[in-house]
């Protein structure tokens, strides 16, 4: 697997040999390009802030971070096993230069990843990204004389303090949730969540949480992203009937999937439109914001409220531009990421569970009957591979003059609207192929739509050939 850079950061698979993975060569090489990037963006602030998730290389990668900050200058402040949003609030409750978040988020085992944070706790934007890259490749660095390296020390304080944060918001309840005693449900794949979820969970007042792999071992016991069909063991568990909600999160926690009381998934989607409806409801009218691949149901809540909506291209980074531009109370992605900038802006799964809590304890409703007072729209998700002979950037031209008289957004690739049905195609930025993601009313539509666009562009290639 070759090292992908991308605009939060680097990722890749351990092990191997130098260029075919993320080799604690280019840990090194990539750490040193970051450090040096913020001195020069930032003279006056020395400490980075590091955490990692609890995945098997990340003792190993952490120390190899932690050294290179040191050797530039650098002072480094660990927070050890963490999560995402956790290393977020920290950088800027520290008043640091930055931060690092040793996580590959959802992907398996054998991936981890260096993502980078400005002062402010928030993911780096491209361009910073690029003039980091720039450095790495110039090894263009300057270390510190012996006399001047960095200090290390670490705080396992900021979990706890991330949690004290989300109960002071105004819109979590935890009266309210605690007066409903919840039974709860935790699968946190074996990393930090395990750790942060359960400590959320108890400072809410929850009492019965049945733990299902919450030891942060790093051994994930299943595929960790949070889709159903990696989630057997908590539906499972979840049919028993024995628990009102089932909380998952991936290895890094800024991601969050619900199972109802009775086994059926809330639906990876339906995290941010549930939780942007208590928003909307508890302040009146609001803006919101999601990516182009997120589902329609977001919209059709905010209007009803009397907001407005808009879509982002995808990437946390582009979503919180855009939140910010619109000031918008709620946005996130579809894929479960929850960001509430009255807390932070960044993806938070803890707070997205605190507000869903809220939102549960408020409505009095099981979290099935929740499910059904939102309008049911189904994604359909699809890729077609290419050649790297094909120009996509072209291809994509010619499926977008077939749909000229439909509404259009070139913002990320081309998402063509049917009335409130929408297909959207973007290329990968690190393999040949196009995403086609559709959404209707009936999974079946949408499967038609994605399949329709699929004919639509082998039938480009062929003619070009």
């Amino acid at each position: 697997m070759t090292l992908i850079k991308s605009i939060s950061g680097i990722r890749g698979t351990i092990g191997g040999r130098s260029g075919d993975g993320l080799t604690p060569l280019d840990v090194v090489k990539f750490t040193a390009a970051f450090g040096q990037w913020l001195r020069q963006r930032n003279p006056a602030l020395t400490t980075v802030v590091i955490g990692r998730d609890g995945r098997l290389s990340g003792e190993m990668v952490a120390k190899l971070v932690a050294a290179t900050l040191q050797g530039l200058g650098l002072d480094v402040l660990d927070l050890g096993l963490s999560t995402t949003p956790t290393v977020e609030l920290a950088v800027a409750g520290e008043k640091a230069a930055g931060g690092i978040i040793l996580t590959a988020s959802h992907n398996p085992i054998q991936w981890n990843a260096l993502k980078l944070l400005n002062e402010a706790g928030e993911f780096i934007s491209a361009q910073d990204g690029a003039d980091v890259l720039a450095i790495a490749e110039a090894e263009a660095i300057d270390f510190a004389d012996v006399r001047k390296l960095g200090k290390y020390r670490t705080n396992d304080t900021w979990l706890r303090q991330h949690i004290e944060q989300i109960l002071a918001l105004p819109l979590v309840d935890r009266d309210a949730i605690a007066a409903r005693n919840f039974r709860v449900v935790v699968d946190a794949v074996n990393s930090t969540g395990g750790l942060a979820v359960p400590m959320l969970l108890e400072a809410l007042g929850v009492e019965q949480i049945t733990r299902l792999h919450c030891e942060p071992t790093g051994n994930f016991a299943h595929n960790p992203e949070p889709l159903p069909e990696n989630l057997r063991d908590i539906i499972k568990e979840m049919e028993r009937g024995h628990a009102d909600i089932g909380i998952v999160v991936d290895p890094d926690v800024d991601r969050l999937a619900l199972i109802c009381e009775d086994g059926t998934p809330f639906g990876e989607e339906y995290t941010l439109v549930a939780v942007a409806d208590y928003i909307l409801q508890q302040g009146g009218a609001g803006n919101t914001v999601s990516n182009l691949s997120s589902t329609i149901a977001l919209r059709v809540i905010t209007e009803k409220a009397g907001g407005q909506y808009a879509a982002s291209a995808v990437g946390e980074v582009n979503v919180v531009e855009l939140m910010k531009a619109k000031n918008a109370v709620i946005g996130g992605e579809g894929n479960g990421g929850i960001i509430y900038p009255e807390l932070h802006y960044g993806r938070d799964a803890l707070v997205g569970i605190a507000l869903f809590l809220t939102h549960l304890a408020k409505s009095g409703k099981s979290a099935s009957k929740l499910r059904r007072t939102y309008p049911n729209f189904y994604i359909s998700k699809n890729k077609i591979e290419l050649t790297p002979d094909i120009d996509v950037d072209a291809l994509l031209e010619r499926i977008k003059a077939r749909y000229a008289r439909n509404p259009i957004s070139t913002i990320d690739g081309v998402k063509i609207e049917f009335d409130r049905e929408w297909v959207h195609l973007r290329r990968s930025n690190t393999e040949p192929i196009i995403r086609i993601y559709s959404e209707s009313d009936t999974l079946a539509t949408a499967d038609h739509l994605a399949s329709k666009i699929i004919s639509d562009i082998r039938e480009v290639i062929s003619e070009k050939r």
